[in-house]
């Protein structure tokens, strides 16, 4: 086989599996042979050849049959080191093109990237502008200045859309750079994996050998005591080496229960950015954004005005929700061939609005308050005075005159029964002491995500 043909093949295989997955796992492979329907690739190690095998093979023996190369099977070498006499081994032998399977994203070594996520589809707001701010910094692949860079908030609120939106900048910017994104949950897999096929070292070289690793829901891996080992030995390696570390969570660090101390304070090192919930103006931004995509899809669907401040309004949850709501309804649009109307709105959405509608209750905020700070919810209600009870005590109150339309003598009468002067004394003093005290004014950002998510 010619290198023109492998060159052909290689450039139909950037395409199938993206650029990210190609420059990782394609890039390094070195054209050996090709006999008797058989090709060999040089690889750096055993482990990454198993990968390839595992997970590209099938791509592989695809375009160079379709080069008319007709080739049946893939061998991997690892070529001999100089400081060793012992012969190279072949690696796994991938299965047969007959035996051809879809790749799972969860299969792959790094997940996939979604080429909707680049920083041009991501809305910014006053919600999200630090964290947006922070990761194109990173973007720009320069100097490392805060390593790592730790996102936390809720679901829907775009970490997921930052991390992606990293990844493909920094390959655009600097293609030769090892960029690898996954999950928390892909890398306790692929360890586990490796124990198990007694490759720990393939493992740690694969991990350690990158540019830029990207971990997202680190909290995953809370509870996994071996995992969080290596996580740990794999942070220190790439800080060592001033490589980029990108992690993200749905919490803060120090909120992540069961993650071992000097991982929490390794990852409160760097810059660590809340993503707060959305407000109305970034609601509104984000469905006008996608209001554009759609009218590109659905040619001549109107929409009536007023139907997209309604949906800002109205569906407060998170970004994924509101999203699927305004998908939801150009669908059915399309589908009966009606103007979207707010009346068609309220029809077809009945059921998002119905559970966007939940009003939250006093009670659940004392529960919720109550199970934080680890006290007995009769005694946030009942009488006792001891700073350790009156501090949540106050902090329920706050969180339920700003989050229920609740009067102060009805929630008086929701902790014991007391006077409206004492709730709007709990108030004032959580307002005064948010500014100044930063653990209160975490607490209550977790609280807010918990209640309202």
């Amino acid at each position: 086989m010619t290198m023109e043909a492998w060159g052909r093949v290689k450039d139909s295989l950037v395409k199938r599996i993206g650029k990210n997955n190609y420059t990782t796992w394609i890039e390094p492979l070195r054209l050996a042979d090709l006999s008797e329907g058989v090709v060999r690739f040089e690889v750096p190690t055993t482990f990454f050849g198993d990968w390839v095998s595992r997970n590209f093979a099938d791509h592989i023996l695809s375009f160079l049959n379709a080069e008319g190369q007709s080739v049946g099977r893939i061998e991997f070498l690892v070529p001999t080191r100089p400081a060793v006499s012992e012969p190279a081994k072949p690696a796994t032998r991938a299965k047969p093109a007959a035996r051809a399977r879809a790749v799972q994203d969860d299969e792959l070594p790094g997940a996939s990237l979604d080429a909707r996520f680049t920083f041009d589809s991501f809305v910014v707001g006053k919600p999200n502008e630090l964290a947006h701010a922070a990761a194109r910094r990173v973007a720009e692949g320069g100097p490392v200045t805060f390593n790592p860079l730790f996102l936390y908030g809720g679901v829907g609120l775009g970490k997921t859309h930052l991390m992606h939106a990293i990844a493909h900048e920094l390959q655009a910017r600097q293609p030769h750079l090892r960029v690898l994104y996954l999950s928390a949950e892909q890398f306790m897999y692929r360890f586990v994996q490796a124990l198990r096929d007694k490759q720990i070292m393939d493992f740690k070289e694969i991990f350690r050998s990158v540019d830029v690793l990207m971990v997202d829901d680190v909290q995953f891996i809370a509870g996994k005591d071996s995992t969080q080992e290596e996580f740990f030995h794999t942070f220190n390696a790439l800080v060592d080496q001033n490589k980029q570390i990108v992690i993200s969570a749905d919490r803060a660090p120090g909120e992540i229960k069961d993650l071992e101390d000097r991982i929490k304070s390794r990852l409160q090192c760097g810059l660590v950015v809340d993503l707060h919930p959305t407000d109305y103006e970034l609601r509104l931004g984000i469905l006008q954004q996608k209001v554009e995509f759609y009218r590109q899809q659905y040619k001549g669907l109107e929409i009536s005005s007023g139907v997209l401040e309604f949906l800002a309004h109205r569906i407060t949850t998170n970004v994924r929700v509101l999203e699927g709501a305004l998908t939801r309804l150009f669908a059915f649009a399309s589908l009966v061939g009606r103007e979207i109307t707010l009346e068609l709105a309220q029809d077809c959405l009945a059921d998002i609005l119905r559970a966007s509608d939940r009003k939250l209750t006093i009670e659940e905020i004392q529960r919720k308050v109550a199970e934080h700070y680890n006290i007995r919810l009769s005694d946030m209600i009942g009488p006792k005075r001891l700073r350790n009870i009156a501090r949540p005590r106050q902090v329920a109150m706050y969180l339920a005159k700003q989050l229920t339309p609740r009067s102060l003598p009805e929630i008086g009468r929701r902790f014991g029964g007391r006077d409206h002067t004492t709730i709007m004394h709990g108030v004032r003093k959580i307002e005064e002491l948010m500014t100044s005290d930063s653990q209160l004014s975490d607490d209550l950002q977790l609280l807010r995500r918990l209640l309202q998510g």
